[in-house]
């Protein structure tokens, strides 16, 4: 977690031998053309891309959806959590844990006189824990680039929506007014549009076939050793090649400290950063940005550790940019700081898209009072009354879905088709927090860009990205007349519910509720909803701890074993 380990650097970007400055700095009007370089360019846009990217890795079911459909033979993946939910006791805990750490460097590197040696052990140190990072990255890169090549759904030039059924090995359309699948015959290959014509043949088709099966399903690994340990855990082909990438990157890396090689894992570092920590609300995130906001302040102006560490350290914990106006840094804790808010902004933003798919479906609720009208008579009254249950719509997961948003999406268009509702879902839902957070960044980096340019003095980028953030996403809260609902959004799992009754006014709106079952993650807990049985090698399906039953019961047994298996693809029908 980079932001618990590596404190927020400053973002210094003045450059001593840049043509035009005095020595007192420059005027606000040259300062601005400076920002038209390519260098201060790509600063900003890099540091923006970085967030889109950890923002849409962190996307997760939100509590306004329901657990996804399962398809016929599919396995429900287990829904990922932060490792590190942030509370309001973190808004005291960062600040301090960071000058702890920040104080530490500084002083170690005066006593070392050379930093050489410091340097050589933060990046090995840095190198290997971004490995786990840069294994996601590449993976979920390498997912996307399968799914553009091997996507479930196309459109063609006339706006007709193909869906790829894995199953059945073929491709469908369904008719719009009956509703009906009716197969496409001459399209048996698992390929959109014109890429259709790479496989001409049936035996290249059935490679293709195969090929995509290997990339979408999870492989199961179990590692086993009688009496030590027996470990069952699933992967893809994409997280294989991905952390055989990253591990290949740190090496590289740890033998030539090249800026192109430490700015890939510091980019890796703040997307897991993305996935693993998060406030739990907006209010808990607003305050710790403001501590934050008041350390690098006082970091920066009052004390020189800031800016000496970020000169002297050389390791993967910021962006190195090196251009003919000289060298721009800028620290990861400027991208993951505020970026974990605008994470969360996009998440509200998808909670909102299911909170509005939410339909009430009417339920009858019986009550029976008992009195008593004489001695040893009793009556008994029947009270029927008409509720509304929320019904949840299925949660559609982000992972894979870019390219379905390409090909169903018509050339000239920014949005798919709307047959294509799954991917709608996924991908192209209203984002108006996220959009909002993303331009007062810009201008937050603009703004601190300028006043370094001016000054000719390294400026804590926290001071001028924390307002910009937060001002822009309360504000759109206010202008949008959801305050109420930005204040009450919470991920700490207490909006997970289910079974929700609730009582409506003459107009629709909800005027009570009451939740008669628990909440979906104690179901999910305790098995509830399961159908599908466990897979092999999780003591179900033929398996006894990654062993066969029928191996387990004859004269030997198992020392270790090491397997790898894979879900069988279905045989198309014949």
């Amino acid at each position: 977690m980079a932001s618990d380990t590596n404190p927020p650097d400053v973002a210094d970007l003045s450059s001593p031998s840049t043509p035009g400055l005095t020595e007192t700095g420059a005027s606000p009007a040259f300062a601005l053309s400076l920002l038209l370089e390519s260098q201060y360019v790509l600063v900003i846009v890099s540091a923006m891309i970085i967030i889109w990217l950890g923002a849409h890795g962190s996307l997760r079911r939100p509590p306004s959806a329901a657990l996804a459909k399962l398809k016929i033979g599919e396995k429900r993946r287990k829904e990922e959590k932060f490792a590190e939910s942030l509370d309001a006791s973190d808004a005291i805990r960062f600040p301090v844990m960071l000058a702890v750490v920040l104080v530490g460097l500084y002083y170690l590197i005066q006593w070392l006189e050379d930093p050489a040696i410091l340097n050589k052990i933060l990046r090995t140190y840095m190198g290997v824990m971004s490995i786990t990072g840069l294994g996601e990255l590449t993976g979920d890169a390498l997912d996307i680039l399968a799914s553009l090549i091997f996507p479930a759904v196309w459109v063609d030039g006339k706006g007709q929506v193909y869906h790829i059924d894995r199953d059945r090995r073929c491709q469908y359309v369904i008719n719009r007014e009956t509703g009906e699948e009716i197969v496409v015959k001459g399209r048996e290959t698992p390929l959109p549009g014109r890429l259709a014509s790479l496989a001409p043949s049936d035996r290249s088709r059935r490679r293709l076939w195969n090929l995509r099966h290997l990339l979408k399903e999870q492989w199961s690994f179990v590692l086993m050793m009688r009496g030590v340990f027996s470990e069952t855990f699933n992967l893809r082909a994409s997280d294989i090649l991905g952390f055989a990438f990253a591990g290949a990157a740190a090496v590289a890396y740890h033998r030539t400290g090249w800026d192109a090689l430490s700015n890939l894992l510091s980019i890796a570092m703040c997307y897991v950063s993305f996935m693993m920590i998060s406030p739990t609300s907006f209010s808990i995130g607003t305050m710790i940005l403001a501590s934050l906001f008041v350390y690098d302040i006082v970091m920066v102006f009052y004390t020189p550790y800031m800016i000496t560490v970020a000169k002297n350290i050389d390791a993967p914990i910021k962006l190195v940019f090196t251009g003919p106006k000289g060298v721009s840094m800028l620290g990861l804790g400027d991208i993951v700081v505020p970026g974990m808010l605008m994470a969360l902004a996009l998440r509200f933003d998808l909670f909102q898209h299911y909170q509005k798919q939410v339909k009430l479906e009417p339920v009858q609720l019986t009550t029976e009072m008992t009195s008593e009208s004489a001695p040893g008579v009793t009556n008994t009254t029947t009270t029927t009354t008409t509720h509304y249950r929320r019904v949840k719509a299925p949660y559609v997961d982000t992972r894979g879905q870019w390219g379905n948003r390409f090909w169903a999406t018509p050339l000239g268009r920014l949005w798919p088709v709307p047959e294509a509702s799954e991917t709608i879902a996924a991908t192209a839902f209203p984002k108006p927090y996220f959009y909002a957070s993303l331009a007062g960044y810009a201008a937050g980096m603009l703004v601190t860009l300028i006043v370094m340019l001016v000054t000719r003095h390294g400026q804590p980028a926290l001071l001028y990205l924390v307002p910009g953030v937060t001002g822009s996403l309360w504000l759109t809260g206010w202008w949008r007349g959801e305050l109420k609902d930005m204040w009450g959004y919470t991920e700490d799992g207490s909006l997970d519910t289910e079974d929700v009754i609730v009582e409506v006014d003459g107009e629709g709106k909800v005027v009570q509720q009451r939740v008669e079952g628990g909440s979906a993650e104690d179901k999910k807990d305790s098995g509830e909803g399961e159908s599908e049985t466990k897979p092999r090698g999780e003591n179900g399906g033929g398996q006894e701890n990654g062993v066969d039953k029928e191996a387990s019961q004859s004269s030997s047994e198992s020392l270790f074993v090491f397997s790898v298996s894979i879900p069988r693809h279905p045989r198309p029908a014949a």
